[in-house]
This record gives structure tokens, C-alpha cells and sequence, in this order.
């Protein structure tokens, strides 16, 4: 079983690098996979209101035997759930179906800054801080002028940022930014949704090299930058070849390599404009 590592949130809670991401898997196949990922031993599970299988992952949290304290789980809030009272009753209900008292992290999902609700809604995020229904809260999918406005309007700052990162989306900038003022990096999408990426030449060349998978060496180019990660999989052996990342490292100029894919190119929604 693999070590995964605990990086330490700006409010001190531990969150483990290496999670397990539950994105478009069905709810009816929800709880056999995360069963089947938390039995690989990962202890951190990412879902969302959004994702419509948090009873899934409830279910098999349950099933698993493993104490409510070991195992870290994220949900968010759902977009058109932004505003004070709204938030603060969709975690009541995310709760509910995942049958737990509390999460360790919350998120809202995206800034939808059209809507231009994502203040207020961060301030119910804080409420639901201090009422002890989150151990942690956070954002996903925020841009630098998202955060900024945060830091400038309320007391508050994001425990994470989760975005869509790769190496064709290095996101350096948002990156920097986050190390400048305490929040964690979260990934998602972390191995570019598999594909073209883990077949350039370059990723095969340094999987050969290592003797490991392309999904492998991206994943560990990510832990070596300190990006949390939660790569998502509904087949068993590839649930457990994922967090078999730990007992290898890339070289520097090998990072580097990597990091020359960077294109900028996006493969999800635009958060400016999204939601």
C-alpha cells in the first residue's frame, strides 16, 4: 500500500496528496469503485453535488470499516445553489446523503462571476466554517481576480484552489499566486483526461525510462510540484497503479521536459465565462 504524504492547509488541517475522484462515474457503480479505491488504499475521495453520487460515496465509506477520521472527503456546491441561505442548505443536504456530520473540505465549484454571487456565497462558506460542518473550506475553478476579490471583501482565505491543471495547462501564474498566499494547489484533470497527452512521445519516452506507466510520470511530475491530485478511474487495476507513485522520483531535467508541454491549452470550460 502506498504512503501517500499529508500536505498541512493554511487552517492546519492535514489533506493527503493523492485522493480518488468520483467525476462521471455513475452512481449505481459509485460505491463498488470507491470501495474498491479506498481497499488501494487511498484516503482522501472528491465528489460533488454536481456529480450526483455522493450517496455512492456515502455508501461505501459506510461499508469500508475505516473510521470517519481517516478518510478525507471534499464535496461542492452545486452552481445554481450560490447565495447565503442556498449554500448553507445544499451542504445540509450533501450531508445527508453522504451520512456524515461533517466534511473536511467544501468547495464551490465555480465562481460563475456573471452571476456575481460568489462573495456572498463565501461568506456562508465561513458560517458553515465556524459551525464545525466543514473542517476546511474552498473554491474551485477561480481565477486570480476571483481570489482577489475574496481576500479584499471578506476575512477568509481559501484553504485550496482546485483547477484544472496538466502538463499542457501549467497554470504557472494562478500557481504562483496560490504559493504567495497560502492556498493549496488541487489538480483536477491531472493526467489531461489520458489520450493524446499520455501518448506524446516525450511522456512515453520518460514512462520507458522509468519503467512505469505515462499516467505515472505525470501523476508524479504533479507531487513533485506539492499539487494535490485525485485522478479518476472505474478499473481496479488501474485504481491501484495511479497511487503507485511514491517510490520514485524524476529528475530535474526530466520535470523540466514535462514542463515544455505546457500549450496553455484548456479541455474544460473557460471559469470567466462557465456556469
Amino acid at each position: 500500500m502506498s504512503q501517500v504524504p499529508n500536505i498541512r492547509l493554511n487552517n492546519g488541517v492535514q489533506i493527503p496528496q493523492f485522493g480518488f475522484g468520483v467525476f462521471q462515474i455513475e452512481p449505481a457503480r459509485t460505491a463498488e469503485v470507491v470501495r474498491t479505491a479506498l481497499e488501494a488504499g487511498y484516503r482522501h475521495i472528491d465528489t460533488a453535488q454536481g456529480y450526483g453520487n455522493e450517496e455512492g460515496v456515502g455508501q461505501a465509506l459506510r461499508e469500508s470499516g475505516l473510521a470517519r477520521d481517516e478518510v478525507f472527503v471534499t464535496t461542492k456546491l452545486i452552481n445554481d445553489r450560490h447565495g447565503h441561505d442556498e449554500a448553507i442548505s445544499a451542504l445540509d443536504e450533501s450531508l445527508q446523503k453522504l451520512g456524515l456530520d461533517h466534511v473536511d473540505l467544501y468547495l464551490i465549484h465555480w465562481p460563475r462571476p456573471r452571476a456575481d454571487r460568489y462573495v456572498e456565497t463565501w461568506r456562508a462558506f465561513e458560517k458553515i466554517l465556524s459551525d464545525g460542518k466543514a473542517r476546511s473550506i474552498g473554491v474551485s475553478n477561480f481565477q486570480v481576480p476571483h481570489l482577489e476579490r475574496l481576500a479584499a471583501e471578506t476575512g477568509t482565505v481559501p484553504a485550496v484552489n482546485q483547477i484544472e491543471l496538466h502538463p499542457w495547462l501549467a497554470q504557472r501564474e494562478l500557481q504562483a499566486y496560490h504559493r504567495e498566499h497560502g492556498i493549496a494547489t488541487e489538480a483536477w484533470s491531472p493526467i489531461g483526461k489520458g489520450g493524446d497527452l499520455l501518448a506524446d512521445e516525450r511522456v512515453v519516452a520518460l514512462a520507458e525510462k522509468y519503467g512505469r506507466s505515462p499516467a505515472q510520470i505525470v501523476l508524479r511530475w504533479h507531487i513533485q510540484q506539492d499539487n494535490i491530485v485525485f485522478p479518476k478511474s472505474v478499473t481496479p487495476s488501474r485504481i491501484r497503479e495511479n497511487i503507485d507513485v511514491f517510490d520514485f522520483e524524476l529528475s530535474a531535467d526530466d520535470i523540466a521536459t514535462i514542463d515544455e508541454l505546457d500549450s496553455g491549452t484548456r479541455l474544460g470550460p473557460d471559469p470567466d465565462t462557465f456556469g
